[in-house]
């Protein structure tokens, strides 16, 4: 059924712009006091879709699971499918596990596995987003739809651009990403639109140990801090 959307004038949107700042602004210190608590983290993004008996949700519950085991707690989006099951591995492991809720129609519900003092509830994408990029020390990018691709390219360009710094870009299953990549190699390079060395801001691996050696190397002479 088609949701109907009441006009509204520009006055009524400018009164409403003006007060949306506060709830924006409530937004981000919320996120910001209890994100810059919770130690060094790995956010873990995927689709909503999986379920459990799909290799890509046992393999993040596996690839959560060895994050845990090396220091580092788990954020996800706090949703069903992939993000549940990186919460699920957190879990397992007796690890942070911290689920960034966002409020959706459809599809998104907090999952059993988020820390009950670490679940976070907000309105906007953008705020969201910027606590994922602030507070994690890399991303392991599982098969996804738009909201996972939206994700891994915001944190590229901010990093390509040098708007934070560098941190590990890991996308992992090489047959569901590898049709992607060619299209960045053969037509975004070929076109001139990036630059060669635009193709190391991002891993492509199949497994939990891959994962685990980028992190390691990536931080074994690296301080471990918030991104911004």
């Amino acid at each position: 059924m088609r949701k109907e959307y009441k006009h509204k004038s520009w006055n009524d949107i400018k009164a409403n712009d003006s007060w949306a700042i506060f709830k924006i602004m409530g937004e981000f210190v919320g996120g910001y006091e209890k994100l810059s608590i919770i130690g060094p983290c790995v956010s873990i993004f995927g689709s909503a879709r999986t379920k459990p008996d799909h290799k890509y949700y046992q393999l993040a519950v596996e690839v959560a699971e060895r994050i845990v085991e090396h220091g580092y707690g788990i954020i996800t989006g706090g949703g069903p499918g992939i993000m549940e099951a990186g919460n699920k591995g957190a879990h397992i492991a007796g690890g942070t596990s911290v689920g960034l809720n966002i409020d959706l129609p459809f599809e998104q519900h907090d999952n059993p596995y988020i820390d009950s003092d670490k679940s976070l509830d907000f309105d906007y994408f953008f705020v969201r987003k910027v606590m994922f990029v602030k507070y994690s020390q890399g991303f392991v990018v599982m098969p996804g739809g738009f909201g996972t691709l939206d994700e891994l390219f915001e944190a590229m360009t901010l990093i390509q651009t040098h708007k934070i710094e560098r941190f590990p870009i890991i996308l992992v299953g090489s047959d569901f990403w590898g049709g992607l990549v060619d299209w960045i190699k053969n037509t975004l390079l070929e076109a001139g639109n990036i630059s060669p060395e635009d193709l190391d801001l991002f891993h492509v691996v199949d497994s939990a140990d891959a994962v685990i050696e980028i992190l390691n190397n990536f931080y074994k002479d690296t301080r471990l801090t918030p991104n911004f």
